[in-house]
C-alpha cells in the first residue's frame, strides 16, 4: 500500500497539515471523474464479459481461466470506487471511518498486484505456448492455471494484510486540523520510502522485464511461423500489444512516479522533501487514479481478440442464447486448427 506508518504523535500530524496542502483544489474534481469512468464501464465491462467467460473456463480454457481470476478481482476493486468518489468530492475528506479507509485501501492495491501478476502469467503461459509448444504441452492445462491464480491471489492478499496490520492511518484521526484523509500522509516516512522502492521492484519492474522478454520471444516466433493463418497471427499480436498497453498506460506512470518520490524522500530530509512533494501531489494522485482504470482495459482486451467475440457477445446482448450454447462461447471456430485455438 501507499503508507506504512507508525504511531501517531502530535509532531506528526503538524508536519503532515503543514508540508503539503491539499484541501479545495481542482485536483477532487479531475480524480473523482476518474473514479466515475473506472466505476461505470468497469462494472459494464466486466458483468458483460463475465458470461461469455465463464463458458470458457468450462471448456477448460486456460486463458478464460487466468481472465475470470482477472475479472473477480476487478470486480471487487470496482465495489470499492464509490468510496474513492465520495472521498473526492468532499474534497479529500473520508469521513468513513478508518475500517473502510483500510478495506477501500486493502482492495485497491490488491487488485493492481493481481493483475499485473495475472498479466505476468498470461505472458508466460503465451510464450510457453508459442515458443515451446510440445515440451510444455502437458503443463499447458487448466490445473496449472488455476494452481497459478490461487497463488498469485494468496501471495498478494498475504503481503498486503501483514502491510495493513502494521498501518495505523494516521492520516484519518487528524481531529486537530480537521483533516480526514485516507492513505495522502505527508511527507513520507524514511522507512515507507525503502519500502516502496521494494514494492516497484518486485510489483513492477520484475513483472515487466518477465512480460517483455516473453511477447518478445512470441512476435519473433509468431512472425515466423508458416503454419498460422494472418488472422491467428493478429490476435496473438492484438494479445502481446494489449498487455504491454496496460502495463505502459495504468501502472507504469503511477510506478515511475512513486520510485521517484521514494527516492528523493530517502535520500534527503523532510523539511526539503515538502517542496519536492507539493509539486508531485497532482501529478501522483492522478497516475494512482489512472491505474484503477486497468479494470476496464482488462475484459475489452481479452474478450474481444478472442476468436468471435464480437459477434457472439452481440448475439448474447440480443438476447439469442436460443441458437445454443455454441453461439456464446469464446471457443475457436471449428475451421481452425488446434494449433490456432491453442494460440488465442
Amino acid at each position: 500500500m501507499m503508507n506504512v506508518t507508525p504511531t501517531a504523535t502530535l509532531a506528526t500530524t503538524n508536519a503532515t497539515e503543514t508540508c503539503v496542502d491539499i484541501k479545495d483544489n481542482p485536483v477532487s474534481k479531475f480524480l473523482m471523474s476518474v473514479y466515475i469512468l473506472a466505476f461505470v464501464f468497469g462494472l459494464i465491462f466486466n458483468v458483460l464479459t463475465l458470461y461469455p467467460i465463464c463458458q470458457q473456463v468450462k471448456q477448460q480454457n486456460v486463458l478464460g481461466i487466468f481472465l475470470l481470476n482477472l475479472s473477480i478481482s476487478d470486480l471487487l476493486l470496482i465495489f470499492t470506487t464509490p468510496l474513492w468518489i465520495n472521498y473526492y468530492r468532499w474534497n479529500h475528506q473520508w469521513g468513513l471511518g478508518v475500517e473502510s479507509c483500510s478495506v477501500a485501501g486493502f482492495f485497491y492495491y490488491s487488485n493492481m498486484y493481481i493483475s499485473i501478476y495475472l498479466l505476468c502469467c498470461i505472458s508466460v503461459d503465451r510464450c510457453l505456448v508459442v515458443c515451446y509448444p510440445l515440451r510444455f504441452k502437458h503443463h499447458h492445462t487448466s490445473r496449472y492455471a488455476w494452481v497459478q491464480c490461487v497463488v498469485v491471489y494468496a501471495l498478494v492478499i498475504i503481503i498486503h494484510v501483514f502491510i495493513l496490520k502494521n498501518d495505523e492511518l494516521v492520516d484519518v484521526h487528524d481531529d486537530i486540523h480537521n483533516s480526514d484523509r485516507c492513505y495522502e500522509t505527508y511527507p513520507m516516512k524514511r522507512n515507507v520510502a525503502m519500502f516502496n522502492m521494494i514494492r516497484v521492484g518486485f510489483g513492477f519492474i520484475l513483472p515487466l522485464l518477465v512480460l517483455g522478454v516473453s511477447y518478445w520471444k512470441v512476435l519473433a516466433t509468431v512472425g515466423k511461423s508458416p503454419g498460422l493463418t494472418a488472422p491467428a497471427k493478429r490476435k496473438v499480436r492484438l494479445l502481446s500489444y494489449g498487455v504491454i498497453g496496460i502495463f505502459s498506460v495504468c501502472f507504469a506512470p503511477y510506478h515511475i512516479l512513486l520510485f521517484v518520490r521514494s527516492y528523493v524522500r530517502y535520500f534527503n530530509e523532510e523539511k526539503l522533501h515538502c517542496a519536492f512533494e507539493r509539486q508531485m501531489h497532482f501529478p501522483f494522485s492522478s497516475t494512482l487514479a489512472i491505474s484503477s482504470l486497468n479494470c476496464v482495459v482488462d475484459p475489452v482486451l481479452y474478450v474481444l481478440v478472442s476468436n468471435g467475440a464480437k459477434d457472439k457477445l452481440k448475439l448474447c446482448c440480443r438476447g439469442q442464447e436460443q441458437r445454443g450454447m455454441e453461439d456464446c462461447r469464446l471457443t475457436p471456430y471449428k475451421k481452425e486448427t488446434s494449433k490456432e485455438s491453442d494460440l488465442i
